[in-house]
């Protein structure tokens, strides 16, 4: 039997600080910003989770499902903001498994910020909170192999390569291949030390 408490969170999502980033909560006054960077075809491109087209309401309808899922100890999603300006970057979160304690990490940055190494800095804060705060055993992340970026972002993090699933999901028109990475816990201390 798996001890859900471990992912049951009792207190309100925490803020995460980095040297340039504040992963904070979302909150629904970010929806405008959400649908205007997610919605562009370059994410959704290469991004399972997000439509194309991204219709109005959705980012209000995926902001409002984050309370929840995180009280309920299934996600843990932060908007990748700028420290000093506070404007929207990206995202970054956790999808968590507590039988396994495991966490699935995804990220996305807006375009017009690719190129300044954001995701990656959003990213390994997310594995020092997964690892240190919710006691993760491991966490993993995929990107479709025409997205050679997205794994850049994972092996820069540590995460080693761990498999390719040919054809695995399909995103509309086309079936695509995707790379694993992974990284266990005691890599990760070791790495951090």
């Amino acid at each position: 039997m798996s001890d859900l408490r471990k992912f049951t969170m009792t207190s309100p999502q925490p803020s995460l600080g980095t040297p340039r980033l504040l992963l904070r909560p979302f909150t629904l006054a970010d929806a405008p910003e959400v649908k205007r960077m997610a919605g562009r075809k370059e994410i959704a491109d290469t991004a399972l989770q997000i439509p194309h087209p991204y219709k109005d309401g959705m980012a209000e309808e995926w902001i409002r499902t984050h309370a929840d899922a995180f009280t309920e100890g299934r996600q843990a999603n932060f908007a990748v903001t700028d420290r000093r300006k506070g404007h929207l970057l990206g995202a970054v979160g956790l999808t968590l498994d507590s039988e396994h304690q495991n966490g699935d990490l995804g990220y996305w940055i807006g375009v017009k910020y690719w190129g300044n190494g954001y995701c990656t800095e959003a990213a390994e804060a997310i594995l020092y909170y997964g690892f240190t705060q919710l006691h993760l055993h491991r966490i993993y992340a995929n990107h479709m192999a025409r997205n050679p970026a997205s794994g850049r972002v994972m092996q820069k993090i540590g995460m080693q390569y761990e498999g390719y699933q040919r054809e695995h999901v399909k995103k509309p028109g086309r079936f695509e291949d995707l790379v694993l990475y992974g990284i266990l816990k005691p890599e990760y201390l070791k790495r951090i030390r």
